[in-house]
């Protein structure tokens, strides 16, 4: 095993900077690291960043991230539909009928009928929603998918299975998640 991490990204874990400065040595005696609490501060690290964010986003923008979200992907061709929104956030489709809502009622959506095919509902971005979506800090999915997006495949891969491990551990593969850093219910969206 050449590198634990690649050069793309230099932020080792406390496990190998502690291998590397010689503070463990060889076998690793169970005294030298509590796996269990540094696997628990890591989610709680990772869950106050989300937290943090979150309340960021609420205090400059007013909304939610996943608020935030649709706008986003509404403001990318000025236009979406609730299916689209749906598909494209991976949660369903009263989750985003709430969404739209709470959004149409701030005054940042609006909703017609589409002029292509009258059963289908149109939703645009208003003036004062693309001011919300530009005056908003940056995502911290938006840091996330940056620095992900430049490790090595094998990496993402390790990523993603562990994580997908995680969140089977505990009991959370069948709960509605959009692919959005924040926390609280999506349903609850102020």
């Amino acid at each position: 095993m050449k590198h634990l991490v690649s050069k793309a990204n230099t932020s080792t874990s406390r496990i190998a900077e502690n291998r590397k400065s010689g503070k463990f040595t060889r076998p690793y005696l169970e005294l030298d690291v509590d796996r269990t609490d540094i696997s628990l501060i890591a989610l709680r690290r990772i869950l106050r960043a989300t937290d943090m964010y979150a309340r960021d986003l609420a205090r400059e923008a007013g909304l939610t991230a996943v608020q935030l979200r649709v706008l986003q992907i509404v403001a990318e061709k000025g236009r979406a539909t609730p299916t689209e929104l749906s598909n494209r956030m991976g949660v369903t489709m009263a989750t985003v009928s709430s969404l739209i809502k709470k959004l149409e009622a701030k005054g940042l959506l609006t909703r017609h009928r589409s002029t292509t095919d009258r059963r289908q509902t149109d939703l645009e971005i208003t003036a004062t929603g693309l001011t919300k979506v530009q005056a908003a800090p940056d995502a911290l999915q938006q840091k996330y998918v940056k620095q992900f997006e430049g490790l090595e495949e094998w990496e993402q891969a390790m990523i993603v299975a562990v994580l997908e491990r995680v969140a089977s551990m505990l009991d959370a593969e069948e709960i509605d998640a959009s692919p959005v850093l924040a926390v609280g219910d999506i349903h609850h969206t102020h």
